[in-house]
């Protein structure tokens, strides 16, 4: 086995039921709320469960809520799709306007790259498009995450972006849009001051990168 193998092979192990625990525990100290479910499914039916009817919802580019067949459900489903209101805007003449239905939306749903048993969470994009929403801007936050994203701490986050996301990302993006990705803004959430605004998902699955 390759070193490259082998740093692969460990960034997609799904945590252990005491990890799992561990980091639920200090995520909730941090003012975050979590949970865990044995798969995909179950995941997708909590998210539809939690989003009110008609709610003005976006859901940010994830290869997780993709998998899972969230994003369908959500452009396609009985909410006020805000992705669903890009499709029938130009970016060249209303772009102003569509960062602000991005920014600030009632709610968002998404995944991260990593979350470390002391209950930080590592976010990191090639434009931000989803930062602001996820910082402050959104209502309200739900991201499903697989429990290959639990790290031990923040600087095995980092390193899990680097060698992991960012190869597999950066070669999805040269497939879907001609161009490559990059580590270009990092969001780390050390703490939610705002009671019951973000709620994580886990998944005992591998799930996105």
């Amino acid at each position: 086995m390759t070193d490259r193998t082998h740093q692969s092979s460990k960034w997609e192990t799904l945590a252990s039921d005491s990890e799992i625990e561990e980091t639920i525990n200090s995520l909730k100290k941090n003012g975050i709320e979590a949970f865990v479910v044995e798969n995909g499914n179950v995941a997708r039916e909590k998210v539809l469960e939690m989003l009110q009817k008609n709610a003005e919802v976006f859901n940010s580019t994830s290869v997780t809520l993709d998998t899972i067949g969230l994003s369908k459900e959500i452009v396609e489903g009985n909410f006020n799709s805000v992705r669903k209101k890009f499709m029938s805007m130009d970016r060249n003449s209303q772009g102003k306007e569509m960062k602000m239905l991005g920014a600030a939306p009632e709610w968002m749903v998404g995944s991260v790259h990593a979350v470390t048993q002391d209950g930080k969470v590592l976010i990191a994009s090639a434009t931000g498009s989803q930062l602001s929403g996820y910082a402050y801007g959104a209502g309200k936050v739900i991201w499903v995450v697989g429990t290959n994203k639990i790290v031990k701490n923040q600087e095995e986050g980092f390193r899990r972006i680097y060698e992991h996301t960012l190869p597999l990302e950066d070669a999805r993006a040269r497939k879907v849009y001609g161009s490559g990705s990059g580590v270009n803004k990092l969001l780390i959430i050390n703490k939610e001051v705002f009671p019951g605004r973000i709620t994580v998902i886990f998944v005992k699955e591998k799930l996105g990168f």
